[in-house]
């Protein structure tokens, strides 16, 4: 009966061990305080202050709390969070560099998606072919080439009749109002020739910067980069870029590539976003560069599925060009008003 009160007070005394141990650092889970429990207990049977309040070193372990420290060490959050962390500004560029290396593998046939035989059908097919798709443009011109045929024959064209031409491609009214205007520019400003200059081609009536890029790379051999809504998406999915203005993304990206690169990115960027990296259903599963990709997952990744989501030449289905250029894959589009 005597004993009682100093086993129940080294009992006791066991309990403050326990608490004490879990309340130190990283290295003193409640775990491993519960092998050193009768550490804390003196030779009296009182509890030692000291031994309670000091942090329980690695030596002064038992082996039964030795193995959750060891396992602590090794734990895969650590990893994670390395793999976490943020990408640097060259990793950035090389792995961007790498996407341009392998989009050129994917789509060595990537090119301008309208139809065009001279810089000014080119120019205004590009002023068309706002708020529609390529193809729908592409049907369209063929009438309108045939009708008006140079810069000189539209400025002149009765505008109901241009209206009535370009129905097809939506907001007819005001594109025949760009495109007559800008016909009539050429005519009286240029001598009825399309100029070479960024600066000479924004001046133009429905001319932006886009519109400028496409007909000076394609036309003219100038390096420029199309920033349309697939680039924007892709730009920023791969992490290219943070902002949504597309003059700051050309200008960001026009950082990380040469120069002479920039007509062809800009195609291939369009091609893979019109084919698989899509706005609304990514075909994740089917792409070709997801080991680059830092938004993988967005999208479809079962491999089945998004081989469902591929559109035109990918997807076994005719391209947006009634004349495309040799060494396309695909099938030519169909005219307008033919079953696809």
């Amino acid at each position: 009966m005597s004993n009682s009160p100093v086993r129940a007070q080294a009992k006791g005394a066991g309990r403050v061990s326990a608490e004490g141990n879990s309340a130190v650092g990283e290295r003193g889970a409640p775990k491993r305080a519960k092998g050193v429990k009768g550490e804390a207990v003196g030779p009296a049977g009182t509890a030692d202050p000291a031994k309670v309040a000091a942090p329980v070193k690695p030596a002064e372990t038992s082996a039964e709390g030795a193995a959750p420290a060891k396992s602590t060490r090794s734990a895969k959050p650590a990893k994670s969070t390395r793999s976490a962390k943020p990408e640097s500004r060259l990793a950035m560029v090389r792995r961007a560099r790498k996407i341009n290396r392998e989009l050129a593998e994917v789509y060595p046939y990537a090119h301008p998606e309208l139809d065009f035989r001279n810089p000014f059908e080119l120019l205004v097919a590009t002023v068309l072919s706002a708020q529609t798709t390529d193809l729908r443009v592409n049907q369209t011109t063929p009438a309108l080439f045939a009708k008006y045929p140079t810069p000189e024959d539209l400025a002149a064209a009765v505008p109901e009749e241009v209206e009535e031409l370009i129905r097809p491609t939506g907001f007819f009214r005001a594109k025949t109002k760009s495109i007559m205007g800008l016909a009539a520019a050429l005519r009286d400003d240029f001598g009825g020739e399309v100029p070479g200059r960024l600066q000479d081609l924004v001046k133009l009536p429905g001319v932006g910067r886009k519109t400028a890029f496409v007909v000076l790379g394609n036309a003219f051999g100038v390096p420029g980069i199309t920033v349309d809504t697939h680039f924007m998406r892709l730009a920023r999915r791969w992490g290219w870029t943070a902002s949504d203005d597309p003059v700051k993304i050309e200008a960001e990206v026009a950082e990380i590539f040469p120069k002479s690169e920039w007509t062809m990115l800009s195609h291939r960027v369009i091609f893979h976003g019109r084919r698989i990296c899509h706005a609304r259903k990514p075909a994740c599963g089917a792409c070709p560069i997801t080991h680059l990709c830092p938004s993988y997952g967005e999208g479809e990744t079962d491999p089945e599925k998004a081989r469902k989501l591929l559109k035109y030449e990918k997807g076994g289905l005719p391209g947006q060009r009634l004349n495309p250029p040799p060494g396309y894959p695909g099938r030519p589009a169909p005219p307008l008003g033919s079953p696809t």
